[in-house]
């Protein structure tokens, strides 16, 4: 795919770079040289205008990519000009980024498809992950629900899969069980990989051991009510 970001701060060059490093085409827009140097020997090609004229978004490739995405954060006025005359150009995918509730309300009033907050979601993740243990990683799916990568509690540790009983009793689905196997590389150093044991065998078959990694979806506030119940016992 090709993607056209504007705005090469923190934010848009290192998305930028992601993007390439998957493999797509990556085009990017600064109003600042010195953002401008740092990544044109990173991406496809670069350019150095305000996005805030019209005449200079003009130039830009807009009809020939597949997503246009403003990464501007700091310029508030700058973000929502951007955005407003890339609406009237007719732009057909625009991604916008929010740096505050007032900047989203604003963009949700432009009707793109997509506002990105990624400062208020690293945030709310590492809140979750502080609140629930360092061994945690989540993946937010929606306000309310996520899916949740932690490793088995002592209270889990040997028990059967089947015995668990996630979803009867905490309202959790299992998505896996994954247990850090040894093994060497070509030079023979040895090394842990993950390896998915659930659900690839019969529940009744696994018994959970210490530094397995169990992956569950659900709701906060039920994966929040199991660590209570297994913490009092």
């Amino acid at each position: 795919m090709r993607y056209l970001v504007i705005g090469l701060g923190i934010y848009g060059s290192n998305l930028a770079r992601d993007l390439t490093e998957m493999g797509h085409e990556v085009i990017g827009v600064d109003v600042n040289q010195t953002n401008v140097d740092e990544i044109k020997d990173y991406i496809s090609t670069v350019y150095l205008i305000d996005s805030t004229e019209e005449a200079s978004l003009s130039v830009l490739p807009l009809r020939n990519v597949d997503v246009v995405v403003v990464a501007i954060g700091e310029n508030f006025g700058a973000s929502v000009r951007t955005v407003a005359l890339l609406k009237k150009m007719g732009v057909a995918c625009l991604y916008a980024r929010a740096i505050d509730k007032l900047h989203e309300a604003i963009l949700e009033g432009f009707d793109i498809q997509r506002i990105i907050t990624p400062e208020q979601r690293a945030a709310r993740d590492l809140a979750h992950e502080m609140e629930l243990g360092s061994r945690i990683q989540s993946l937010e799916v929606d306000r309310d629900h996520y899916v949740i990568k932690f490793a088995a509690p002592a209270y889990f540790v040997g028990l059967a899969v089947s015995d668990i009983r996630m979803e009867m009793n905490f309202k959790l689905n299992l998505v896996a069980v994954c247990r850090r196997t040894g093994s060497t590389n070509i030079l023979g150093v040895a090394h842990h990989e993950p390896e998915m044991v659930y659900p690839s065998e019969a529940p009744e078959e696994i018994t959970i051991e210490e530094g397995d990694v169990l992956t569950v979806f659900g709701a906060l506030r039920d994966f929040r009510a199991m660590y209570r119940h297994i913490s009092d016992r």
